[in-house]
């Protein structure tokens, strides 16, 4: 049985989870590969709302195996109070295992971050401010402290001095702050390690043992395509790389253990922070897709930019992860819209035209989309439950899609509960045959 990876295929915030949810059900594991908790994923079950940071998207399942990889970066404290506020709600994070190689958010990266938001200044990336891009720093520069040093105090105690000494001249507006004492860091972290002891475990080796039982594993990313930190619209991107290539690196598998890559996707775009969006609606229909389609941040809560489709970028993901399905969701959002612009081209402020997405940030940074324009419907299709429940003009704007792209797509939201997603027959391929 395959190894299926789910990534965000534009700029995130896609409905990642909700699907890794769906999908976790007949799953032997759910592997997270990247990121931090900078990102976040909502999941609706029945009245519940759950808001996860850091842990995979499959633990509402009682003993699932959940695991974050090694390419994560893991904050303890956002950790163990995620760990807190499930077993209060009487979830059962038995399943959950953490990579002894993953890399720990210390205090001084998250005053790193900030600080270093601040002194740009109107030139702001749009960063979380969590941290995440000085420890994956540390990281590349061999002064990162990973999860297996919690638990040994001395090693600890020296890898933070280590990593301290050539941060104190940017440390020295900080010099007072509490949470940098060495003693007092080290007591805390040494804590929090023996907290998070029982969940700490050679997180690959129980990847190789399902896939080798021919079990189901889940690759679940953080962010979306368009953030990733090579092939995204840098500098304005995230830390590491949330396509699917990462699956392979930050949870120690070989891309023959990859069988489908999935990419997720709005029926629209939305974006988080700064950066180019050729798609993008400043008027009054953008704040009508944000307000129908609750476009605020889970970790932030910063309300998210939004714009029409844009196939463009969205064709550029579908080679960079080679996608082999589609998921949209948030279609229902869509509902009243007549017509419905799509972006098939750009254009640049010389009325050059683009019918793939430029690698030169100049260019992306002034091209605005160009559109062709379908017809939108009318008809509520939250009931919807099959490709043949929803109008005409929907089952049209999905076909379109898949023409452009070259790629059919496999699962369609249409409203946030567990039971508004159309399942094609190439979903419900993967889901019979991991039973």
């Amino acid at each position: 049985m395959p190894g299926l990876v789910l990534v965000g295929a534009q700029w995130g915030d896609e409905g990642k989870g909700k699907v890794t949810d769906l999908l976790a059900e007949t799953a032997d594991a759910v592997v997270r590969f990247q990121g931090g908790n900078n990102a976040g994923h909502t999941i609706v079950r029945g009245d519940e709302v759950y808001k996860f940071h850091l842990v995979p998207s499959g633990i509402l399942y009682p003993g699932k195996q959940c695991l974050i990889g090694n390419g994560v970066v893991v904050d303890p404290k956002v950790i163990t109070s995620e760990l807190e506020e499930l077993r209060h709600r009487g979830i059962d994070t038995s399943g959950l295992r953490i990579s002894a190689n993953a890399h720990l958010i210390m205090p001084y990266h998250l005053l790193l971050d900030h600080a270093g938001e601040t002194k740009l200044g109107k030139l702001q990336i749009g960063t979380t401010r969590r941290g995440i891009g000085p420890c994956y720093a540390d990281k590349a520069a061999r002064l990162g402290i990973r999860v297996q040093d919690l638990l040994d105090e001395k090693i600890l105690k020296q890898k933070i001095t280590a990593a301290m000494e050539p941060k104190r001249l940017s440390l020295r507006p900080y010099a007072k702050d509490p949470s940098l004492d060495l003693h007092a860091m080290t007591e805390e972290y040494r804590t929090l390690g023996h907290r998070l002891e029982p969940f700490i475990a050679d997180t690959q080796r129980i990847v190789w043992d399902a896939l080798d039982n021919d079990g189901l594993v889940l690759f679940e990313g953080a962010q979306g395509t368009l953030l990733d930190i090579d092939h995204g619209t840098y500098p304005f991107v995230t830390s590491s790389n949330p396509i699917a290539g990462a699956a392979c690196v930050g949870a120690g598998v070989g891309p023959k253990d990859i069988d489908d890559v999935w990419g997720i996707a709005k029926a629209y775009v939305t974006r988080v922070g700064a950066g180019p969006f050729p798609t993008e609606l400043e008027d009054e229909m953008g704040d009508r897709l944000r307000e129908a389609g609750g476009e605020f941040g889970t970790t932030t809560g910063r309300a998210r930019r939004c714009g029409w489709l844009d196939l463009v970028a969205l064709r550029y993901a579908v080679r960079l992860n080679g996608l082999t399905g589609l998921v949209i969701t948030k279609l229902d959002v869509l509902t009243g819209i007549d017509p419905l612009p799509v972006g098939t081209e750009y254009t640049g402020p010389e009325g050059a035209r683009f019918r793939d997405f430029p690698y030169h940030q100049s260019i992306v940074h002034k091209v605005t989309g160009s559109y062709t324009e379908l017809a939108g419907w009318h008809e509520d299709i939250t009931g919807a439950r099959s490709m043949d429940d929803l109008p005409q003009a929907a089952q049209d704007y999905l076909a379109f899609i898949e023409e452009f792209l070259g790629i059919p797509v496999v699962l369609v939201g249409v409203g946030p509960g567990r039971d508004q997603m159309i399942w094609t027959e190439a979903a419900r391929r993967v889901q019979q045959a991991a039973v």
